[in-house]
C-alpha cells in the first residue's frame, strides 16, 4: 500500500472520501504484526483521529482491543470514523468534537475520559497542520496559528494528562507525532519551529516525568500520504516521493504501527525518543511542500 504518486488517483474515490490515503475499508482491513488482542483493556486517546495518521492509528487500536477515543474540530467526521470502526471491529469508540487549542475544551476531555474508563493508558497527540509557504511571506495571524496549534496544543495535551496520572498515581505514555527538523523544513518553518519545540519538550518531561511513570516519546514521520496532500500543489506532489532513497510514499498504517510499538509492552522501556518513519528521509532529501524554487533545480534538469 506504498504508493509511488502516479498511482495517486487524481479523482474523488467512489465512496467519497478523499483521493489521498487509505480509505476505511481499506483500514478495515490492513494487515498488521501485531495480535488481535495486545492492546486489550487499554485506554488509548488520539487527537485528530477523524483523517490521515491519527485514523489509522484508531482503526489499528480498535482492531487491537483497545477503547479508543478520538478527538477533532468536526464532529461530521468524527462520527464516520466511529461507525466505519464500529462496522468493522463490532467496538464503540468515545468520540469528542473539540480543539486542542483551547485549553478548557483540553481539560472537560479528559474529566469525560477518565469519567467513563477510570483511566487513560496513552495520549497520541496526532492534532496538528501547516500550510506550505515561504518563511519570508508568514503573516503574523498565520504563525500564530500553527504555533498554537502544533506547540500549544500538544502541550495543553500532554500536562492535562500528567497531571491526573500523577494525581491518581497511574503511569501512562505519550507520543507526540511530529516532523524532520533536523535539517530544517524549508516552505514550513512554522511548522518546523513547532515541531522542534514539542520534541525538546518531550525529551524533558520524559527526565522531569519519569519519577510518576509516565513515558513520552515522539515519532517523526516522513512523507506520508494522507488527505492532507490535497493542500499541496501538484508540482510539490509530482516530487515528494523524491525526498527519500526508497522513493515512494508512505502511508498512515506505516506510522500507526510504531504507534503501536510505543503503546504495547514492547515500548515499556523507551523514553524520551525520536522514531522517525520516513523511509530515509532524514539523510537523504529535501520536501519542498509548496514546489522545488527554480534557484534549487538542476540546470537543464528537473
Amino acid at each position: 500500500m506504498n504508493r509511488h504518486p502516479d498511482q495517486i488517483s487524481p479523482a474523488t474515490k467512489a465512496d467519497g472520501e478523499s483521493p489521498f490515503g487509505l480509505t476505511n475499508a481499506e483500514l478495515a482491513v490492513m494487515p498488521t504484526v501485531y495480535r488481535d488482542d495486545l492492546l486489550a483493556g487499554q485506554v488509548v486517546l488520539i487527537s485528530g483521529g477523524s483523517s490521515g495518521i491519527g485514523k489509522a492509528t484508531a482503526f489499528l487500536a480498535a482492531r487491537l482491543g483497545a477503547e479508543v477515543v478520538i478527538c477533532g474540530r468536526t464532529a461530521d467526521k468524527l462520527d464516520i470514523v466511529r461507525d466505519s470502526i464500529a462496522s468493522a471491529t463490532g467496538r464503540q469508540i468515545m468520540t469528542v468534537p473539540m480543539s486542542i487549542r483551547e485549553p478548557e475544551a483540553v481539560e472537560a476531555m479528559f474529566d469525560a475520559v477518565w469519567g467513563r474508563f477510570g483511566k487513560l493508558d496513552c495520549v497520541v497527540n496526532n492534532a496538528g497542520g501547516q500550510f506550505p509557504q515561504d518563511a519570508i511571506d508568514f503573516s503574523r495571524k498565520g504563525w500564530l496559528a500553527v504555533i498554537d496549534l502544533n506547540l500549544n496544543g500538544s502541550w495543553w495535551m500532554m500536562q492535562e494528562a500528567a497531571k491526573r496520572w500523577q494525581d491518581k498515581g497511574q503511569q501512562g505514555g505519550i507520543i507526540n507525532i511530529v516532523a524532520n527538523v533536523e535539517r530544517g523544513m524549508p516552505q514550513a518553518a512554522h511548522s518546523c519551529a513547532a515541531r522542534a519545540g514539542v520534541i525538546y519538550l518531550s525529551k524533558t518531561l520524559a527526565t522531569e516525568w519519569a519519577p510518576h511513570n509516565i513515558r513520552v516519546n515522539c515519532i517523526a514521520p516522513g512523507t506520508i500520504e494522507t488527505e492532507g496532500f490535497a493542500i499541496y500543489p501538484p508540482e510539490a506532489l509530482a516530487r515528494f516521493h523524491e525526498a527519500n532513497p526508497m522513493k515512494r510514499l508512505g502511508n498512515g498504517w506505516d506510522v500507526a504501527e510504531g504507534v503501536v510499538y510505543l503503546t504495547a509492552g514492547s515500548g515499556n522501556f523507551v523514553t524520551g525518543e525520536v522514531i522517525t518513519i520516513d523511509g530515509g528521509m532524514a539523510q537523504w532529501g529535501v520536501v519542498w511542500p509548496g514546489g522545488m524554487p527554480d534557484y534549487f533545480k538542476v540546470p537543464g534538469g528537473a
